[in-house]
């Protein structure tokens, strides 16, 4: 068998069944599956290949299950074959069957579990774009855990992934960025301006008094001197520094930004630029070609259901008939003035990523966006050439000391993801977040997190990486670093490996490559964190065992043979632990202090 051990004894059922029931369908026989048997008792795996054959062969299941178990009485991998149920077929599999796996790992190294079901497909995923207006906060956390892991999942899984950061620079928010830079450039020039002053004198108020535009008010002092302050020292006309200020304060927050997500271990291949698509007129040649092909009218909506909006009113806008590809409502996609909303710019911005090659838009976007998905999701489906899919990230709470953790001083209404990671570190952040599903609600709890109990799944996790490199270490100082080289382990007797404790072990890792497929078809990277779990604890239950029972140890002098099967389990273990974590951003540790 190959080291897939599932995607093998798969290939073997489709043989039988070749023989048992000749000349079915492809379509039929691709719904065939070997998945784990609902209870162990059941054998290593089981199979619906009857039940999905019955109806087009026009034959009874059980019939067919007991012809494919009568087909894999000689197969030498095959412990047993029996039919169960309605028309089940449960498989056990001979110890060389698990053995033959354990080599396929140590060869594999952390590519085990690698897999082409994405056949090479091109993937953008998109996460974290938050506005440029301050530092990362511990919602940004959230998205940018969830969409980097999704993306190493993905990767895994065999599409060619591109990961995308989209900066929000344009709009209302970045001209506030602009006055609150701007604010604190006049106390870098030694004038003392309250916020509440200067708050006056803005045109929308001064939305952004964070502590962290000090060093930005400052070092446009350092570049510009008092060349940007107006008469006696006053404000300037805006239209005097508004441009330079705005784009200057940008480039800072966006310096920001991409150290904090460096901190947490999460690298970009793309920065795009919402300002930069709306200069180049890409929304208004989006809105004609939409137009060209009969995808948008000039109409007026229904009013809003429910309690009408006091500005509400009715008039003649340029709608795109979203209504046709699945959302609720017909959408404007220019505003009163003329100038293209901030839907249209998606809509250029999501055909710009089109056109990159990609074929699968994925936006991983914060609850709140749970509204936008249908009508991006529409708009991508009219202009064709993509797929385009959401995943929502949910709130995520702070606590410590059994109480929600204080605003941070620096960014003065939120908790930054610098404040987290100081508290905890990076991988703690990032497998923490990977814990629960995405639009699951969560709570941060930093005393959990560092605690060093079974609980606490990090360091549960990195505890049995730790412990299978101490093994591992000591192995070398008895028996040279050669001995433990994969290819020498993969080609040890592995017959020893026969005792029950070590069973779950296999069975486990033998798991991981049909997990990988499952979790990147269902864009769950939480997945990973759960299986690292269980690993984790069969892993801990050997090592306990081997306290108890010296013939368990992993290390013994007297019995070489069985030491260096052991070994190879070991190593495994540290492989496959190895290649979840990757996915996941986390680095494993060597031991633990």
């Amino acid at each position: 068998m190959t080291h897939d051990i599932f995607a093998a004894a798969r290939a073997r059922v489709l043989e039988a069944l070749a023989r048992v029931v000749p000349g079915l369908p492809e379509a039929v026989a691709a719904r065939v599956e070997v998945t784990l048997p609902r209870e162990a008792g059941h054998g290593d795996m089981a199979s619906n290949a009857a039940l999905i054959v019955a109806k087009p062969a026009r034959r009874n299941p059980r019939e067919i299950a007991a012809a494919l178990a009568a087909a894999f009485a000689d197969d030498p991998l095959i412990a047993s074959a029996e039919a169960a149920g309605p028309g089940f077929l449960n498989l056990r599999l001979r110890p060389a069957a698990w053995h033959d796996l354990l080599r396929g790992v140590l060869r594999a190294g952390e590519s085990y579990g690698d897999s082409t079901l994405g056949q090479g497909a091109t993937v953008n995923v998109e996460y974290v774009s938050a506005n440029p207006t301050g530092p990362m906060h511990i919602g940004h956390c959230r998205g940018a855990v969830v969409g980097d892991a999704l993306a190493n999942l993905l990767g895994k899984a065999g599409w060619k992934v591109t990961k995308e950061y989209y900066i929000n620079d344009a709009g209302n928010q970045v001209a506030a960025l602009a006055w609150a830079a701007y604010w604190r450039y006049m106390q870098a020039c030694g004038l003392e301006i309250s916020a509440e002053a200067f708050d006056a004198q803005t045109p929308n108020g001064l939305q952004y008094r964070g502590d962290y535009l000090v060093p930005v008010g400052e070092a446009l002092h350092a570049k510009f001197g008092r060349s940007l302050l107006g008469p006696d020292d006053g404000i300037a006309p805006a239209e005097s520094w508004l441009v330079t200020v705005r784009d200057f304060a940008i480039a800072a927050m966006m310096d920001q930004i991409r150290a904090d997500l460096a901190a947490l271990g999460v690298h970009h291949d793309v920065f795009s630029s919402e300002r930069k698509l709306v200069e180049s007129g890409a929304a208004a040649a989006m809105i004609e070609r939409m137009r060209d092909a009969g995808l948008i009218y000039e109409g007026v909506l229904e009013p809003p259901k429910g309690k009408l909006p006091e500005d509400w009113e009715p008039r003649q806008q340029t709608l795109f008939r979203a209504t046709a590809y699945g959302d609720d409502v017909d959408r404007p996609l220019r505003k009163s003035d003329g100038t293209a909303t901030y839907f249209a710019n998606d809509i250029a911005y999501h055909a710009q990523k089109i056109a990159a090659g990609a074929k699968v838009l994925i936006d991983v976007l914060g609850a709140d966006h749970g509204g936008y998905l249908p009508r991006m999701r529409a708009a991508v489906s009219a202009i064709g050439g993509a797929s385009f899919e959401g995943v929502l990230c949910q709130i995520v709470h702070v606590l410590k000391g059994g109480q929600p953790l204080k605003m941070s001083k620096r960014a003065g209404t939120f908790i930054t993801l610098r404040d987290l990671l100081d508290e905890v570190g990076p991988d703690a952040v990032r497998f923490t977040i990977l814990t629960r599903k995405s639009d699951a609600q969560m709570d941060f709890d930093i005393d959990a997190v560092v605690a060093q109990t079974r609980e606490n799944p990090v360091f549960y996790v990195q505890y049995a990486h730790a412990r299978c490199r101490s093994v591992l270490r000591a192995a070398e100082e008895q028996f040279g670093a050669a001995a433990l080289a994969p290819e020498t382990l993969a080609g040890a007797d592995l017959s020893s490996l026969t005792n029950d404790q070590e069973e779950p072990q296999h069975r486990r890792m033998g798991g991981w490559p049909r997990l990988v497929e499952a979790a990147a078809q269902a864009r769950e990277p939480h997945r990973i964190a759960f299986f690292l779990y269980d690993m984790a604890a069969d892993f801990h239950m050997l090592w306990n065992r081997g306290r108890d029972d010296a013939t368990l140890r992993f290390l013994q002098t007297d019995h070489p043979e069985e030491t260096r099967a052991r070994l190879a389990l070991v190593a495994a273990t540290a492989i496959v632990i190895r290649s979840g974590l990757r996915v996941m951003g986390v680095s494993p540790v060597e031991e633990m202090r």
